[in-house]
């Protein structure tokens, strides 16, 4: 079995870990190998991604059309023996497309509810900024509470569920804004960036060494969805002190009082700083979490639940570069 990367020797480890995370980061290393038989670069977004499933979080992946938004979600998918299905999200898309919808069976002389493809353990939402309001409201619950309720009846989903949603930043005509309460169920956002001129390079050799194989092929299936929730469980074990929460809670609580910002951030974001960070230590081999591993987790977390100002905006300045300024202003814990 092949060392991950990152993981230590044990003869080098200044602390012993109360948890064994060694399969957990074995796992993580085995997943990132098979993405990257087809996947360039993309490092961040990889990372990110395995943190979310790891700290039980929906994705939001941002970014113009072909930096391989779509194509990681599918293959990361692949990689875990998990039930999968995608929905393209429409401009007619109504939410019983997604939900599911109840049929008369004759025979029985009753309804019975048909479930939607919603009904899975990793969703590949496409575009998800094409359909409107109502079929977005649709998402609401089941994003948060892992639950469909239908004609008065509660339909529980299977776990581990995740959403990871795509959507083009630059494209406007027949797309919608996506409600702030949406955009505060997903765990991350993710900006995907162009490759540079090494990693287009890399891109081209790769299709080149294709010939007549598909992407999909190149990957295997490396672990169970069974070990997900059990990974899950080991990361919610990781040790925070008592000062690193207040970090948390600081760094949140100042994006409610930045003159730069019009909304902060809720309560939820503390929350899930604080999961993602643990799975970040979990990823690293650590039973406890560093401020290494909150200032990693929270602009991915916060930078789609603030609001800039109009006048900020107008200057250009992004949430990204005032929540950097926040985590600068706000004092680590010694």
């Amino acid at each position: 079995m092949e060392t991950p990367n990152n993981a230590a020797p044990k003869e080098n480890l200044e602390f012993e870990n109360r948890i064994d995370l060694s399969e957990l980061q074995d796992s993580v290393f085995q997943i990132k190998k098979q993405l990257q038989k087809v996947i360039v670069g993309q490092k961040e977004m990889i990372d990110l991604l395995i943190v979310a499933l790891l700290s039980d979080g929906h994705v939001l992946i941002e970014g113009v059309p072909g930096v391989a938004k779509t194509i990681t979600a599918k293959l990361l998918a692949k990689t875990i023996a998990v039930d999968f299905s995608r929905i393209q999200f429409t401009p007619d898309l109504m939410p019983s497309d997604i939900l599911g919808t109840s049929v008369f069976n004759v025979k029985k002389s009753e309804f019975e509810f048909k479930k939607g493809p919603i009904f899975s353990n990793m969703v590949l939402i496409d575009e998800i900024n094409r359909a409107p309001a109502k079929t977005q409201a649709a998402l609401f619950e089941v994003m948060e509470e892992k639950q469909i309720t239908m004609d008065g009846t509660t339909y529980e989903l299977n776990p581990p569920f995740v959403v990871l949603a795509t959507q083009n930043p630059i494209e406007q005509e027949g797309t919608y804004r996506l409600p702030e309460a949406q955009l505060d169920r997903f765990l991350f956002k993710i900006n995907v960036a162009y490759p540079n001129a090494e990693e287009e390079f890399s891109i081209l050799l790769k299709e080149q060494a294709l010939e007549n194989t598909t992407k999909n092929s190149k990957v295997e299936t490396v672990i169970k969805g069974e070990q997900i929730i059990a990974y899950r469980s080991l990361v919610n074990q990781i040790k925070i002190e008592e000062n690193l929460l207040k970090y948390i809670s600081n760094i949140v609580v100042n994006t409610r009082s930045n003159s730069f910002l019009f909304l902060g951030a809720s309560p939820r974001a503390s929350i899930a700083i604080l999961g993602a960070s643990k799975a970040f230590a979990a990823i690293e081999g650590r039973d406890f979490v560093t401020p290494e591993d909150i200032k990693k987790a929270t602009i991915p977390v916060l930078q789609h639940r603030v609001i800039v100002t109009p006048e900020r905006e107008m200057e250009g300045l992004t949430s990204k570069q005032i929540i950097e300024q926040i985590i600068e202003a706000v004092e680590i814990p010694r």
